[in-house]
């Protein structure tokens, strides 16, 4: 494809050379640039793109997408920001492969994964060959693949999406990072669908305040010129319902288009029946406009109520009648590390969750108290360089809702362990929960686990599906809290 062809899709954008010159590949990172290669000198926190464009003409670059004018005897395209052009770019260098894709966008702070997962599932059960991007991992053609972020940047995401079309994938959901949204990582996606889960306290590390978390969220909402969903038992949610033309769901007896009722729980999961309570949108082929179909998920807590009842109105609203969504919920595999129940035969359950913010803390801990006759602990600490403000919160939930609240580390990054635990600490001591302080995880769970009677409940909470854990300098040790759990387990079963 020819540069300039390339070019004329962004809004301000001027070529510097011959701008039909040949583009062969797209890439932001020097090391994968060689012949043929359009290099997009981004300017990020710690690196400036342009520091590194004589490196990739050396390698065989044709052109750059720059910010100011280098000398390199190389075409360029002199554009406002170069990681904003990433996207827009990357769609027309594949095609515009979302115009062919049928794309569920899924945002907020909590359930996103989960209910990711269930569009999915309840699309795979209705015969539509489905991918799927998320924090977990994601499915290109049927085939699972790691992932290295919930929302990758704007070149990997068009590149993913033409794999699928040309995979067999007629679909896609796909989580959506507020990051993503502020970094225009998922500009130039055609989406189907928008859906929004909720917004609580995370990330204010990234994003100035609360408002600033929000209004990147609501990007996807003005991206979207197909079907906007959202969850009005959500203050956010229902400022986006007033500010957008949406369908909306509850699970909380709310007035929505679709609503939870008759909720039941118990250990393997949930029982509730949808009501479809008005005419939905024209021109879309939904059936009925109005009426009730008993759901069941095997993934327990309110939570993962309002989680499905989402993913079950975003299929519905591509035309997934309700009887096929309803048995797609009920067929669908837990999500890993969500709700996870770990089980080498002890009298007494563990679960592991990627729960990692206040809310998510609660909300995971409220669901595990109505399913224990005995004593609920806890397990979770806070991640090192992310925001700080919300490590006493957390610390509270845990110290409130648990019988039992041993305070540990997580993924530490850059800082002092020692130090953010003594944060979560403080807040934990809120409540009425013993607390214990145990820096080192695996000590923390063993610890936990070794007290644990029949009848009780261990929460594992905040790496969930993770495999690692985060320390100074990038140092990543190998480290699952379901594997650790039952190693620890395994260990208490060989003593008694």
């Amino acid at each position: 494809m020819r540069l300039a062809e390339l070019a004329a899709v962004a809004d301000g954008a001027r070529i510097v050379g011959d701008g039909s010159v040949e583009i062969s590949n797209l890439a932001y990172d020097s090391r994968k640039a060689g012949p043929g290669t359009l290099f997009f000198c981004v300017v990020g926190e710690k690196r400036d793109g342009h520091e590194f464009a004589g490196q990739v003409v050396e390698a065989g670059a044709v052109g750059l997408v720059v910010e100011r004018e280098l000398d390199l005897g190389v075409a360029q395209v002199v554009v406002p920001s170069a990681r904003a052009a990433m996207a827009p770019f990357a769609a027309a260098f594949w095609g515009d492969p979302t115009a062919a894709l049928r794309v569920v966008g899924v945002t907020g702070t909590n359930g996103k994964t989960t209910t990711a997962y269930l569009v999915r599932e309840i699309l795979e059960a209705a015969g539509v060959q489905t991918g799927l991007m998320g924090t977990v991992k994601q499915v290109v053609g049927g085939a699972e693949e790691p992932v290295e972020r919930t929302t990758p940047e704007g070149i990997d995401l068009q590149a993913t999406f033409r794999r699928m079309l040309e995979g067999g994938d007629t679909a896609c959901a796909m989580e959506v990072s507020s990051h993503a949204m502020a970094l225009h990582r998922a500009d130039a996606i055609r989406f189907d669908v928008a859906l929004f889960t909720n917004l609580t306290q995370d990330h204010l590390d990234f994003h100035a305040d609360m408002e600033d978390y929000f209004a990147a969220k609501r990007l996807l909402f003005e991206a979207t010129p197909g079907v906007r969903i959202v969850n009005v038992d959500d203050p956010y949610g229902r400022r986006l319902a007033a500010e957008f033309d949406c369908l909306t769901f509850s699970a909380e007896g709310a007035e929505a288009t679709y609503r939870a009722a008759d909720v039941e729980f118990d250990a393997s999961g949930a029982e509730f029946t949808v009501l479809m309570g008005r005419k939905l949108q024209e021109g879309l082929s939904f059936r009925p406009t109005n009426g009730e179909v008993r759901v069941r998920t095997g993934m327990p807590g309110h939570f993962n109520v309002a989680n499905a009842l989402g993913a079950f109105a975003a299929a519905h609203a591509l035309g997934v009648d309700p009887e096929t969504a309803a048995a797609g919920l009920a067929a669908a595999a837990r999500v890993p590390g969500r709700f996870e129940p770990i089980d080498e035969g002890q009298g007494f359950a563990v679960l592991v969750d990627y729960a990692h913010t206040p809310d998510s803390i609660e909300n995971v801990l409220r669901a595990a108290r109505r399913l224990t006759a005995g004593r609920l602990t806890s397990v979770f600490g806070a991640g090192g360089d992310r925001d700080k403000a919300k490590r006493p919160l957390m610390g509270r939930a845990g110290g409130v809702l648990s019988d039992l609240a041993v305070v540990t580390s997580d993924n530490p990054r850059s800082e002092d362990p020692e130090a953010i635990v003594a944060e979560v600490a403080a807040g934990a001591r809120e409540g009425d929960a013993e607390l214990v302080v145990e820096v080192d995880r695996r000590a923390a769970i063993a610890l936990a686990l070794g007290r644990a009677r029949p009848g009780d409940t261990v929460v594992i909470a905040g790496k969930g599906h993770e495999q690692g854990q985060e320390f100074e300098g990038g140092r990543k040790v190998p480290f699952d809290d379901r594997e650790v759990a039952r190693e620890e387990l395994r260990k208490l079963g060989s003593l008694a």
